[in-house]
């Protein structure tokens, strides 16, 4: 191999904002990244970490890959985690480091006993989604996910506050 997987540090912070901005544009959203290289390092480097990244290090040291997660909890199954990202830079893909990455986060799970890891994956990228069933993991059908952007969110406490 000509990478090495390690836990992602402080001193990547750059690296794992230009791969999220990257794989922004991967996903056809390349306006959508609003996290800066200073939340990285607060977030997820601090004291309190909000979450977790492996990085896929070349002998330079130039970062190709990086996973990002953390800690989720399931009413149904208890401590459970959930994979942000994984990503490897275009030019480097194909060399191993995605699955290297995505083994690394599934023996982290395994090592410290969480009994899920979930992500989402999106329906056109049939790679991912060939590579996840060839290692056991489950798309679920009939989940869509849902989510509430900040400004529907600042819209909903605004007019529901208004109504009590």
């Amino acid at each position: 191999m000509s990478f090495i997987i390690r836990k992602g540090e402080a001193k990547d912070v750059k690296a794992i904002l230009e791969l999220i901005i990257e794989l922004a544009v991967f996903e056809k959203l390349p306006n959508e990244v609003e996290v800066t290289e200073e939340e990285l390092l607060n977030d997820g480097f601090s004291s309190n970490p909000k979450f977790k990244t492996f990085v896929a290090e070349e002998k330079d040291g130039s970062i190709i890959g990086m996973a990002l997660f953390y800690e989720r909890y399931s009413t149904w199954k208890g401590k459970t985690i959930h994979l942000e990202d994984l990503m490897v830079t275009q030019r480097k893909r194909g060399v191993g480091a995605g699955k290297a990455l995505y083994t690394e986060v599934l023996r982290f799970a395994h090592d410290f006993g969480y009994k899920r890891v979930a992500w989402e994956v999106l329906d056109w990228n049939k790679n991912a989604i060939n590579f996840y069933e060839s290692t056991g993991a489950k798309i679920l059908d009939g989940w869509q996910v849902v989510q509430m952007k900040e400004n529907k969110l600042r819209e909903f406490i605004y007019n529901s506050n208004e109504s009590i």
